[in-house]
């Protein structure tokens, strides 16, 4: 059955045939990145620098590379087929009882998972909140939390997937260039990373006594399961799926998603070059200045400690910069974050039986309303919390245990889509070892979680 929220009437268009016409088509990559460039980067991947200095640079690398196959190929899966991230879920094979009738175990899995990671979403506005608390001390943290969630659900009253990208794309250039920034004026000072500094970070050496940490970092950083699922709806809402249109195995159709799927694949590449330089260098910071001090970011300290990578080598001048990059990161994150969940909402209830996937004005209501609901409910957790680096591992600990799923269910349904179209021999192998290391890193949150 055609969806229209995927696939719309009259939507087909010819893909772009040059470099410059796909650029002009990108913007999911951007979106991604607001909400990517966030608390895995500015606060967990700062703090296990900090904890372990650079011996796991490495880590940081692999966590930011190993994922982005899954979410290319998740992608072409999506744009291909016209399938919404939830029902690619609920097509995996192993059914449970569902209120309706059967659902995929994965669709369980995933909906259970759903919850804790709304801590994430308050860890990420309270520390948005902490952020402006350098610039005007003596507030009240959670007041301005408060004044946060309003802001945000004014933003996505519209549930409009154009207003979004005009949104966040301010705020993925200034906290992209502010972080550039303060790591090219450490590089200035008497701290600067040497490379030998790097050559360390590249040995392959692990903290055990740090484990949960490195491992919610992998949950957390470059692109989590939430933000793969996320790039999915914006793929759809940016129009991929439409443009390509429902399959007719003629030539045509395969000449234009190939051409589609072109577009996406550069999409993907910028969203990984954009991650890479927004994430090492807040592991540089944090290895370089506050691991010699003996200093670990935490509880409602955590952004104050963290102005410390600046401020401790560049001077007071570099605080008003952090916070400023600090606050655009957290907050266009958590406007990401509430956005991308707003598009499950619906598509559970669809899997789950209890809305026809036809209605359209429904799902589009429901986005709407979920904009305006759910960042006081963030506002909540984080005033019962109050601690930003342990409401977001609790997040990235259940996100590290939905990347095998993901990983998984995108080699059993990537072989579905028409032969043409599917990945490459390269890209099948890894694949194949992304989901064997995933499921290594989901049994080993498992373990340390039980301890």
């Amino acid at each position: 059955m055609r969806d229209l929220y995927t696939q719309p009437e009259g939507a087909q268009q010819t893909p772009p045939h040059t470099f410059r016409g796909r650029l002009r088509q990108l913007g999911p990559s951007l979106i991604v990145s607001a909400s990517i460039v966030g608390s895995g980067e500015i606060i967990l991947t700062a703090s296990l620098g900090a904890a372990v200095g650079f011996g796991m640079l490495w880590w940081v690398l692999l966590s930011c590379w190993s994922k982005s196959i899954v979410q290319a190929e998740l992608a072409r899966y999506v744009v291909v087929t016209g399938d919404t991230y939830i029902l690619m879920l609920n097509r995996i094979p192993g059914k449970l009882p569902g209120p309706k009738g059967p659902v995929s175990w994965t669709l369980v899995v995933a909906l259970l998972a759903f919850v804790p990671s709304l801590t994430g979403l308050g860890g990420l506005m309270g520390g948005a909140a902490q952020a402006l608390v350098l610039i005007a001390p003596g507030v009240s943290p959670v007041l301005i939390t408060a004044a946060l969630a309003l802001v945000i659900a004014v933003v996505l009253a519209t549930g409009q997937y154009g207003n979004l990208e005009r949104t966040l794309i301010p705020l993925v250039f200034i906290f992209t260039l502010t972080t550039l920034l303060c790591f090219w004026l450490l590089q200035s000072s008497t701290q600067a990373v040497s490379l030998d500094d790097t050559l360390a970070g590249l040995s392959f050496d692990f903290e055990v006594s740090f484990a949960v940490l490195a491992l919610a970092v992998y949950g957390y950083t470059g692109v989590n399961s939430a933000e793969i699922s996320a790039y999915s709806y914006w793929c759809i809402e940016k129009g991929y799926p439409g443009r390509i249109g429902q399959a007719t195995h003629d030539e045509a159709y395969y000449s234009r998603a190939r051409g589609w799927l072109q577009v996406v694949r550069l999409d993907v590449v910028l969203t990984l070059i954009l991650l890479t330089f927004a994430t090492v260098p807040f592991y540089y910071l944090g290895a370089g200045i506050l691991h010699p001090l003996g200093t670990v970011p935490s509880g409602s300290e955590t952004i104050r400690v963290l102005s410390q990578m600046f401020t401790e080598t560049i001077g007071d001048g570099a605080f008003m910069l952090f916070a400023t990059g600090a606050f655009c990161i957290l907050f266009s994150s958590a406007v990401a974050g509430v956005a991308a969940g707003a598009r499950y909402i619906p598509d559970y209830l669809m899997e789950l039986g209890f809305l026809d996937r036809k209605r359209l004005d429904i799902r589009l209501k429901m986005i709407k309303g979920y904009g305006l609901v759910m960042p006081f409910v963030g506002l909540g957790l984080y005033a019962g919390f109050q601690n930003p680096v342990l409401m977001v591992t609790i997040a990235a600990c259940f996100g590290a245990m939905m990347l095998p799923i993901q990983s998984g269910m995108t080699l059993y349904l990537s072989q579905k889509i028409s032969k043409p179209l599917q990945a490459g021999p390269i890209a099948w192998r890894l694949l194949q070892l992304t989901f064997c290391f995933q499921l290594v890193m989901a049994m080993l949150v498992i373990y340390f979680v039980a301890l």
